[in-house]
């Protein structure tokens, strides 16, 4: 089990839930919900981010801002010490862009994460989306999908090898010969590639992994193609059961045509809860947040516009949607205009699609409809996406999670240290 979520406002004007935009600063927000999932036995917490402020909708950045939807974010990367120091097992996860962080500089930054978290980081890679993004880091468009993801693959290459340079039994402080780090067990990088150079080696020591977890979150081929082969946990949206099963079975056997075992590749599907104390309570808000939802076409424009990097806003709702092709976030927006054909637009964005699989029920329930989900499936996990408010966190921690263990279906206590090791486990 893991949890979604970003560093930025995390309820605004928020019917259920109450409104809590003043406090999505402070880290002990952050702090007390990993606490309560590290009591519930979650792998990881995973941050995403971004680097602009969405403004292709109607061409301005009022929207976003208005209503506090993916902008303001502060960097997550911020955040992984102070919950670290307070926790002592739950994996801790950040956002990192391949396109634009040098490989020195994020290795780096990694290695001292995972020390300074006892080996429990780990580092979302993504290639960034957007143009906007892109102009931010002084280019005038975001590269070639498809080149992103091979500029990817070279920039782990890079990462990797500049990890590898210490040996772990460099660090041998033996004062007596006055010996701090053998030398001889530090190496250069050199690596030289297409995209990416770095001399190496990191001026540090290595960290509890080595190597910190790599999550990726990408569905399209290339996407899922650099995922398995260089991923130890994967993030999928899939809001039904085959898409579910057919998403990883692929990435299974890219893994094994990679030359890794599949099984070293852990995916948790993004998932929603709506958790009541009875069925039809659960139902009944269920029900109320979808027409709320599907009412608010305003909200799914901006998202497929985000999406997209299309003004969304600009097009006839009445009207078929024109072909749309897209250099931005292509398997997110192919998600929300599927099954588009012969729709109008007005239609297609009055659906609920949020890219989770939605689970709603009371505890018991729910706990049996995960359970049917992931036998059918396979594994390996789910994905809380939800903002972090507390009522919220412990309904999961609390609520569902001790079921789930009493199942088996979780584990009932951490068996390593490092957040590799307690992928694997379970």
């Amino acid at each position: 089990m893991g949890w979604f979520l970003s560093y930025t406002v995390q309820n605004w004007r928020d019917p259920w839930n109450g409104n809590g935009s003043d406090l999505w600063i402070e880290p002990e927000l952050y702090i007390e919900a990993a606490k309560a999932l590290e009591r519930a036995g979650f792998d990881y917490m995973m941050f995403e981010d971004g680097s602009f402020i969405p403004d292709a909708f109607r061409g301005s950045m009022e929207y976003a801002l208005s209503n506090a939807s993916i902008a303001p974010k502060h960097d997550p990367l911020t955040l992984i010490a102070p919950i670290a120091r307070e926790t002592e097992r739950i994996g801790l996860i950040a956002t990192v862009t391949t396109s634009f962080y040098p490989p020195f500089l994020a290795a780096r930054l990694a290695s001292t994460l995972d020390t300074l978290s006892g080996g429990r980081f780990g580092i979302n890679l993504v290639t960034a989306h957007n143009d906007r993004t892109a102009q931010n880091f002084g280019l005038e468009q975001h590269h070639e999908h498809d080149l992103r993801y091979e500029m990817a693959d070279e920039w782990v290459r890079a990462a990797t090898a500049l990890w590898d340079g210490w040996e772990r039994d460099a660090l041998t402080l033996d004062e007596a010969n006055g010996v701090f780090a053998s030398a001889d067990k530090v190496h250069y990088a050199n690596f030289e590639g297409t995209y990416y150079r770095t001399r190496g080696p990191l001026n540090l020591p290595p960290s509890p992994q080595l190597r910190p977890v790599l999550c990726q979150a990408g569905g399209s081929q290339a996407g899922m193609t650099f995922g398995a082969r260089h991923a130890d946990t994967i993030i999928a949206q899939a809001g039904d059961v085959p898409t579910m099963k057919k998403f990883r079975e692929t990435v299974r056997e890219l893994a094994q045509e990679a030359g890794r075992d599949p099984d070293s590749v852990k995916i948790l599907f993004l998932a929603s809860f709506v958790l009541e104390d009875s069925d039809r309570a659960a139902q009944e808000k269920d029900a109320q947040m979808r027409a709320a939802s599907e009412a608010n076409i305003e909200a799914n424009l901006a998202m497929l516009s985000f999406s997209s990097g299309i003004d969304f806003g600009k097009f006839d709702l009445d009207a078929p949607v024109p072909e749309i092709e897209t250099n931005a976030a292509r398997a997110t927006t192919a998600h929300h205009l599927r099954n588009s054909e012969g729709r109008t637009l007005r239609e297609i964005v009055s659906t609920r699609s949020t890219g989770a699989f939605n689970f709603v029920g009371s505890v018991p329930t729910v706990a049996d409809q995960m359970s049917e989900v992931a036998a059918e499936v396979g594994g390996d996990g789910f994905l809380v996406q939800a903002p972090i408010i507390p009522r919220t966190v412990h309904r999961i921690a609390d609520g569902l999670a001790p079921e789930l263990r009493r199942r088996g279906l979780i584990r009932a206590d951490y068996d390593y240290h490092t957040l590799r090791e307690n992928l694997l486990a379970f």
